[in-house]
């Protein structure tokens, strides 16, 4: 290294969630002689590291000269230390951005174009523009069956991929859109004490209040390394962990996190990052819960049956047995959503309370179900009667408790300091919810940034309710975002249709 190319690290602490960012002032004599402009892509070399960041100018004191600041992600990947040294240069082009343009203008993309893209992607290479335009190109319908599964398989081989003693892994997903539906950790738990090999790795929310690792994190800890993932399954049989802490399709969890700012989450990039995910974690033998409904993510019938063969045809193209299975997705399942929220109903319906919600109990109990009949462990038709006998038994509460130990705690989860009731103004039965205004609701209370924020709702379709009945409770962890949540249930008028 040149002392006059090399610039002094300052950690600035500014959080840039996934996206490298380097900070350097306009009379830098680095960005002078290079003619670094803001937004220009750079690699940043630290020692034997290097790593592709973003730009930003500074014009002001911030930094001194010779000073360089960088993200706190930028700084954890590339290892570096204070007062470190780095030196800056150009990022040559990445042809596979070319690919994309492609695409965009209609081109369809071979598995090798597929996995060129998606190699990038996983290097950090793509800036968020980058990664905007390929997730635009590929939403709603402009990817062909064989694109869908040359993205999957090249989605798999961009990470590390599990394997297991036995022969045969199980797995289940849900494709969302429905608030509450916390089945995954009573299904695990159900299916862990049956004897099967489950090793659940699950997301963060994408569009929603909550998913399955932020749930699971209010109970236990969901960031573990690969090697204390195979633990826990071999002495629990089952896991419940984030999929993003082990590596497992890296660049799904990239694209995840641009698609949870465009609000987007396309079919066929749903089908490649959920059945990616199954295969990376080893996974042989999964059930997909696809609900239906007016509000949910997929609104008709026809449609789920679409994606249904869509996940079948791709499943067998890459070694997985998908049986897929359709629900209802007209109204919230359980009564809690948001994280803490959604794990006081896991933990009412194992613990076997008399008052735990009953269409959560019996969705779990249906996918637990069909999972012990795929696995020879029930009979065809004796599936759901056997996890309701293993639920009921208390079996599946040892076992959750179990697998939050091995994971290394449990934690009870509770309720937000700030709480409004909001009541019903009428007499009359539930006609209609909308499920997205309803998880829009506990998004703008806090969730899932804020664990204990949510809804907690109290008005299932057909209920015969009476004015100054509770119809949902919003709970926020400041007075502010509790305020905010209900200025929007205010503006709305067809959140819950009562007639």
């Amino acid at each position: 290294m040149h002392n006059n190319k090399t610039l002094t690290i300052k950690n600035l602490g500014i959080d840039t969630y996934r996206e490298n960012i380097i900070y350097m002032r306009s009379d830098c004599h680095v960005c002078r002689s290079e003619g670094f402009t803001a937004l220009t892509r750079v690699v940043v070399h630290c020692m034997d590291r290097s790593i592709v960041a973003t730009l930003n100018v500074v014009q002001s004191e911030l930094l001194r000269h010779g000073e360089a600041g960088l993200s706190t992600v930028a700084i954890k990947r590339l290892e570096a230390k204070k007062d470190n040294k780095i030196t800056v240069s150009h990022l040559q082009p990445i042809p596979s951005v070319g690919l994309v343009r492609a695409k965009m203008y209609g081109k369809e993309l071979t598995e090798t174009e597929l996995e060129q893209i998606v190699g990038d992607i996983s290097k950090g290479h793509y800036s968020n523009i980058e990664l905007a335009a390929f997730i635009t190109a590929t939403s709603g319908n402009h990817l062909s069956t064989s694109e869908i599964i040359g993205l999957t398989r090249a989605m798999v081989r961009s990470g590390e991929k599990l394997t297991w003693d036995g022969n045969l892994v199980y797995d289940k997903h849900c494709i969302g859109g429905l608030p509450g539906n916390r089945t995954t950790p009573i299904v695990i738990s159900i299916a862990a004490s049956a004897g099967l090999t489950i090793p659940k790795t699950s997301s963060r929310a994408i569009t929603s209040p909550a998913g399955t690792a932020d749930t699971m994190e209010v109970m236990t800890n969901v960031e573990l390394t690969m090697s204390q993932m195979k633990e826990v399954v071999t002495m629990e049989n089952g896991c419940l962990v984030w999929g993003g802490s082990v590596s497992l399709s890296p660049a799904d969890d990239i694209l995840i996190s641009v698609e949870k700012a465009l609000d987007i989450d396309s079919e066929g990039q749903m089908i490649a990052s959920v059945l990616s995910k199954k295969a990376a974690a080893g996974a042989t033998h999964v059930i997909i819960d696809i609900p239906v409904g007016e509000t949910a993510k997929i609104r008709s019938e026809s449609k789920a049956k679409e994606l249904k063969e869509l996940f079948e045809i791709v499943g067998k193209n890459i070694g997985l047995v998908v049986k897929v299975i359709i629900t209802d997705g007209s109204q919230p399942i359980g009564r809690g959503i948001g994280p803490a929220l959604e794990a006081m109903d896991v933990l009412s319906v194992l613990r076997n309370e008399h008052d735990a919600p009953e269409d959560l109990k019996q969705r779990a109990i249906l996918i637990a179900g069909e999972l012990l009949e795929l696995s020879g462990k029930s009979e065809r038709g004796k599936g759901v009667k056997m996890a309701a006998e293993i639920l009921t038994s208390g079996l599946a509460h040892k076992k959750l408790m179990s697998i939050c130990e091995a994971q290394g705690r449990f934690t009870e989860p509770s309720y937000a300091d700030f709480c409004m009731e909001v009541l019903s103004e009428v007499d009359g039965i539930v006609e209609r919810i909308d499920t997205r205004k309803i998880a829009k609701l506990a998004k703008l209370a806090g969730a899932p940034k804020s664990p204990k924020a949510g809804v907690l709702f109290n008005a299932p379709l057909n209920k015969q309710v009476k004015k100054g009945d509770v119809l949902l409770a919003i709970y926020a962890e400041a007075k502010g975002e509790l305020d905010y949540a209900l200025e929007y249930y205010r503006s709305q008028t067809q959140i819950i249709v009562i007639k």
